[in-house]
């Protein structure tokens, strides 16, 4: 059987993560195994009524065997997950509302964004949902008459959006995937102040090469702390989970009371699709090949804005003030500069917000030295307009704009570049994870 979850929380606090870890305790009680990971599951981060992160909670269980899997604790008590299912007999029997009941109290209900959702069934959703609520935008009506064809339970609070990112979870199937060990508080702690000691979290990012996007040191940022205080102390991220508890015991912190690793698909690029220019629509994610076609500028505010285009049309590109130093890297282009653009797409005005890019071709340019010198006179000419050439003050001769003199400037900044980690999204996929 497959429980999965969404939309529970809010952008002041709460989490459903935490709600997953209410629900494995649930089951726990009712005599069911967790099966695996319980799994992360993000989705279309360019959705604007999202909640928070836009990540749904999926949790396998029924009956295991086999070996057992270390997926977490809860005062001072191990909670294991199970490899497989032996036997359905039992879960067939389960309503939705069994699961459900006692964990409600954890929704953000009062929150006029909040809208969750709640999915129950023993058939794995078809795969390409999961495509389409990563990639695109997917209505409710959609998500209902895909449930129905499969015989799905559904539970829906309010506009009962949660149910997309629920079934869209549930038909992920885990070919690119990374984990995340997330650190909960006790329920009286969660609006209190807590800490996360940064020297402990570099010497943690040193010690396990496997984790990613702990701190970043451009920014002096500890990117495992949450800003808002929900019930999350801190998460690490990483490639192997096994490694994820040694990295938790590295990090001082505020005391906790319970972790739980998801295998999740973050850092995975899966939003992100090769798209024509033409092909691009508000809201989606997109991998564009082109030429710039104006050079970069920089706006009040402090974002860098230039265009692109390949043989469909022309579309903005933005480096947004967050991103901090990459934003050097594209004023540097050139207009005629061959790239790849990987980022979301905003809608008014359509433009591409970068996460990362790849700088495929950034010839020499070349610079003025200084004016052309008169052929006649000796002295050095003046220039009669941007593209117009050179005149001589003394005796009237002209030159063109070659006759300068130039010298070549050897740019160097082919290559990727990526947004450093206080800004990166967490489906996208680290240059870290991409070049091992």
């Amino acid at each position: 059987m497959y429980f999965a979850i969404d939309d529970t929380d809010s952008r002041q606090g709460m989490c459903t993560t935490y709600v997953g870890l209410k629900v494995i305790l649930k089951l726990n009680e009712l005599g069911y195994d967790i099966i695996g990971y319980p799994r992360l599951v993000r989705l279309n981060p360019n959705i604007p009524w999202k909640t928070r992160g836009n990540g749904s909670v999926v949790i396998r269980f029924g009956f295991g065997q086999g070996r057992q899997i270390k997926i977490g604790e809860y005062n001072g008590q191990d909670i294991f997950g199970k490899p497989r299912e032996r036997k359905k007999e039992k879960t067939k029997e389960l309503e939705i509302e069994d699961i459900l009941r006692d964990i409600e109290r954890y929704f953000v209900l009062d929150d006029r964004n909040t809208n969750p959702g709640a999915v129950l069934t023993s058939k794995k959703l078809p795969e390409w949902l999961y495509w389409e609520g990563v990639r695109d935008v997917v209505s409710v009506q959609e998500i209902e008459n895909v449930l129905e064809q499969h015989e799905a339970k559904y539970k829906k609070y309010k506009l009962g959006r949660g149910i997309i990112g629920a079934s869209c979870g549930i038909a992920w199937r885990a070919k690119r995937k990374t984990y995340e060990l997330l650190t909960y508080l006790p329920e009286e702690k969660f609006s209190e102040a807590r800490w996360v000691d940064a020297e402990s979290v570099k010497k943690m990012d040193k010690q396990i090469p496997s984790t990613f996007d702990n701190y970043d040191y451009e920014n002096n940022y500890t990117a495992i702390m949450p800003n808002s205080r929900t019930p999350v102390l801190f998460g690490i991220r990483g490639t192997m989970p096994e490694e994820l508890i040694k990295a938790k015991d590295i990090v001082k912190s505020t005391s906790y009371e319970a972790y739980l690793i998801y295998e999740t698909n973050q850092g995975s690029d899966d939003h992100l699709k090769r798209r024509k220019i033409r092909e691009i629509r508000e809201y989606t994610s997109a991998i564009v090949h082109g030429n710039v076609t104006s050079a970069p500028k920089r706006l009040r505010g402090g974002h860098v804005i230039f265009t692109i285009a390949d043989s469909t049309g022309e579309i903005e590109c933005a480096a947004y003030e967050p991103t901090k130093k990459f934003r050097d890297v594209i004023s540097k282009l050139e207009i005629g500069d061959e790239v790849v653009v990987y980022g979301g797409v905003r809608k008014e005005p359509l433009t591409i917000n970068i996460e990362k890019i790849n700088i495929i071709k950034a010839p020499p340019v070349l610079k003025k030295v200084s004016n052309p010198v008169c052929p006649l006179c000796g002295r050095k000419m003046e220039s009669i307009g941007r593209g117009k050439g050179y005149r001589c003050r003394k005796c009237g001769t002209r030159a063109s704009e070659a006759d300068a003199q130039y010298t070549k400037i050897e740019r160097n900044i082919e290559g990727f570049y990526e947004v450093p980690v206080i800004a990166r999204r967490h489906l996208a996929r680290p240059l870290k994870i991409i070049k091992n």
